[in-house]
């Protein structure tokens, strides 16, 4: 048995005054028992009875606790990463609201999924960004992720290797958990302009990291909106632009991970969810907690109990 409370002044005050009011009472008791030449010994019923309901009462205030005082409890997670193309081409409305819209929402009930895991978020054009460390803070992640937008980024164009890179050397990082599971979600359109080294591809697949590659738009395509208008390219003429899997399909294939679509007429992402629920999170801190349960109220019952049967039980507290 654990207390949870030490003694303190309200269990000496409980304890003096119970003592001090029942020596009164035994002192007067036997002190009229003597005047009239008589016996008390049956008031020693009522003093082991209420002696042990105050003690009941007083270790029910101490708050005992029953049970194994310890047990090994383990943390098992992993480290994800967010990299979010945000150039012009992700305004495109063939998804609705826009892609980025559409993915920003997905995201938000992404990460509600995975409570005991940390994400960081890196932003990609041309240019790279690390929009937020990896966290448990779902709060400011949720802020990160609602202040996408393409104009983040003055680089104009789209460029993986870099993105990838960053995402790589974060999961390497000094700052990771050594012993978790390591995630990179990759999010375009699909539009590289200057494709991917095989080099990275082969250390995110050396190192066990899973890349889970997310394409959105349409092969239809769709103009990319600009102020009141459309961007229009140096001929004159609206640019169009199209989901472009290929080089994200690659990707995914050369370090061994998978690919994934929004579509108008397809929804990979509850898929993608499940995958890297799928993933198998690895230990990453194992320790020694405190698990017994408070039963101050069994003490309690007893005193009342006992209480009460003193209320019930009468003696004859002088033999003529």
């Amino acid at each position: 048995m654990i207390f949870n409370r030490d003694w303190g002044r309200t269990e000496l005050i409980f304890i003096a005054l119970f003592g001090i009011l029942y020596l009164i009472y035994l002192g007067r008791t036997f002190w009229y028992a003597h005047r009239l030449n008589t016996s008390a010994r049956s008031v020693a019923l009522k003093f082991f009875l209420r002696s042990a309901a105050m003690g009941a009462l007083v270790i029910g205030l101490l708050e005992p606790s029953f049970g194994d005082p310890e047990r090994d409890v383990q943390a098992v997670g992993k480290d994800i990463f967010l990299v979010v193309d945000v150039s012009s081409s992700m305004d495109a409305t063939d998804i609705q609201p826009s892609r980025l819209q559409r993915i920003k929402f997905e995201l938000n009930r992404l990460i509600t999924q995975f409570p005991n895991d940390r994400f960081g978020l890196i932003v990609f054009s041309s240019g790279t960004y690390l929009q937020c460390p990896l966290t448990f803070d779902r709060n400011a992640l949720t802020v990160f992720i609602e202040s996408l937008n393409t104009r983040m980024l003055t680089d104009q164009g789209t460029a993986f290797e870099p993105a990838l890179q960053m995402a790589l050397d974060k999961q390497s990082g000094e700052h990771t958990r050594a012993n978790a599971s390591k995630v990179i979600v990759f999010i375009s359109d699909g539009e590289d302009f200057n494709g991917v080294a095989t080099k990275t591809l082969r250390s995110i697949r050396r190192q066990g990291i899973q890349l889970f590659c997310l394409g959105i738009g349409t092969r239809e395509g769709s103009r990319i909106p600009s102020g009141n208008g459309f961007i229009k390219g140096e001929d004159g003429t609206f640019v169009r632009t199209y989901l472009q899997s290929e080089s994200l399909e690659k990707m995914a294939a050369t370090t061994g991970g998978d690919y994934y679509e929004i579509t108008t007429v397809r929804n990979d992402f509850p898929q993608l969810t499940q995958s890297i629920q799928q993933v198998a999170g690895r230990l990453i801190d194992q320790r020694k907690i405190a698990i017994t349960s408070n039963r101050y109220y069994y003490f309690v019952i007893l005193g009342l109990v006992l209480l009460s049967l003193d209320i019930l039980i009468t003696v004859r507290t002088f033999r003529l």
